[in-house]
């Protein structure tokens, strides 16, 4: 039951960020803005701005749903933490608009780029740790690629502010700022997506060991030492992918011993 309600959460926190992409979209083909120079934040006073918050609001449920889904199946606690971070830095992006383009900066301006900043800075980790747990696959390699672009996309971002603090002026027009936050927020959701795919449909050895794994779950109060390990280590996500079959090639232990 529990591996169902997480691949439900999953498959809900999926079809969030499905939809708040979708809005975001319908938003870019409405407004009417240039996206090489526009921030995807002036969206919220160009016709249609509506979409904005609505979008963003929908990104923020379905990381929420992520992170729980990421948390049922014991994943790294860092990992829950940074998608939970995400989805609620997002939330008050959409909840405190931006400033117009040449009014002085004010609170609500002030918590919307610093809470998207935070937004965009939690995700590579995220996805580098799971990486990083996930070993050598294909999904491995995707997130660390993605998450890398993420990273590289939003110093390129930050730059031009960081010129302007330290006094050298930097115009809107000099740079592609809406480029390199669209690589941003497009690097990310797709980490998030992956998150979530991992969860709702684990590959290879890895849904073997989920079924395995469950089935040695309810036994192993009953079972010997050598299952309860087993059960214990062979999960879809937390835990690197221990099929029935090497556990037992590698102790001698076999289901047959205990009765399965």
């Amino acid at each position: 039951m529990e591996i169902r309600g997480s691949r439900g959460l999953a498959i809900g926190g999926l079809v969030m960020v499905g939809a708040g992409a979708g809005g975001m979209l319908l938003l870019h083909a409405y407004a009417g803005l240039d996206p090489v120079h526009s921030v995807i934040s002036e969206y919220a006073y160009a016709p249609g701005g509506w979409l904005l918050p609505a979008s963003l609001t929908l990104f923020a449920v379905g990381a929420a749903l992520l992170s729980a889904a990421l948390a049922r199946v014991g994943e790294d606690r860092r990992i829950v933490m940074l998608v939970a971070l995400w989805g609620a830095c997002i939330l008050l992006v959409g909840a405190f608009p931006t400033d117009r383009p040449g009014v002085p900066l004010s609170m609500s301006g002030g918590i919307h780029r610093y809470a998207a900043f935070v937004a965009f800075l939690v995700v590579p980790p995220a996805g580098l740790l799971l990486a990083r747990r996930l070993g050598r696959c294909g999904r491995a390699t995707l997130l660390k690629v993605l998450s890398v672009v993420a990273g590289v996309a939003l110093i390129a971002v930050v730059v031009p502010y960081v010129l302007r603090m330290g006094g050298i002026p930097v115009a809107d027009e000099d740079v592609p700022a809406g480029v390199t936050q669209r690589i941003v927020v497009a690097a990310e959701l797709g980490v998030l997506t992956l998150l979530g795919l991992i969860v709702a449909r684990p590959s290879g050895a890895r849904a073997e060991a989920e079924t395995s794994g469950a089935a040695a779950a309810r036994v192993s109060g009953a079972g010997s030492a050598p299952l309860r390990a087993w059960a214990t280590t062979a999960h879809p996500v937390a835990r690197s992918a221990v099929t029935r079959r090497e556990f037992e090639r590698d102790s001698g232990f076999t289901g047959a011993s205990a009765g399965l």
